[in-house]
């Protein structure tokens, strides 16, 4: 299974999810869960994917992070544990 990628990620992706971050106003305790999640080395499955934080909503697909959605959007995809 493969692992969250956090590095070299495409510019205009890491452009939309700091836009997110600041528009869906998701706070810094919400982040460092998110970085605490990542530090995990968590498996992700190779297809669309979401991580439910108490603050936020972590969406993916395959090793990318794609968005970042408040806690009443629905995600599609696989749940991640």
């Amino acid at each position: 299974m493969p692992k969250v990628r956090r590095q070299n990620l495409p510019p205009a992706l890491l452009d939309h999810l700091i836009d997110r971050i600041r528009s869906r106003n998701i706070a810094a305790e919400e982040l460092g869960r998110f970085v605490d999640w990542l530090d995990s080395e968590p498996d992700v499955p190779a297809r669309k994917w979401f991580k439910r934080l108490p603050g936020m909503t972590v969406c993916g697909e395959v090793d990318l992070v794609k968005t970042f959605l408040r806690p009443e959007q629905v995600p599609t995809g696989d749940e991640v544990r």
